[in-house]
């Protein structure tokens, strides 16, 4: 069973910084692409930033200059460094990873959610 572990979210005044990290485990043979989503209360989901398995990176582009997304292979590890964090950054932050599982398919999957709440 494959499980997405997000961490790093929390309460931050305008300005500041947070880094996210999420960690993928269990029966995994390969990772293709992985990235960040948020999704902000009566808002549509948005895709903030991906990076593939070569590093190749792309951001939405609101957060391009302030975020930098980064991921370790060997960890099956994405991260996602936020920097002059805005109030309209405020949201839930939900990790992905577009993964084949031993015995599977090539699927994506999701972890939990982590809140990132800016303060003005």
């Amino acid at each position: 069973q494959v499980q997405l572990v997000e961490s790093g979210g929390g309460l931050v005044q305008a300005g500041g910084s947070l880094r996210l990290s999420c960690a993928a485990s269990g029966s995994i043979f390969s990772i293709n692409v992985m990235g960040w989503y948020r999704q902000a209360p009566g808002k549509q989901r948005e895709l903030v930033a991906t990076i593939t398995r070569d590093g190749s990176t792309n951001y939405l582009d609101s957060v391009k200059g302030r975020f930098t997304i980064s991921r370790v292979n060997a960890k099956n590890t994405v991260y996602l460094q936020m920097n002059s964090l805005k109030p309209e950054d405020t949201a839930v932050y939900l990790c992905y990873a577009d993964l084949l599982a031993l015995g599977r398919t090539w699927s994506d999957y999701w972890g939990q959610g982590t809140q990132v709440t800016v303060s003005s």
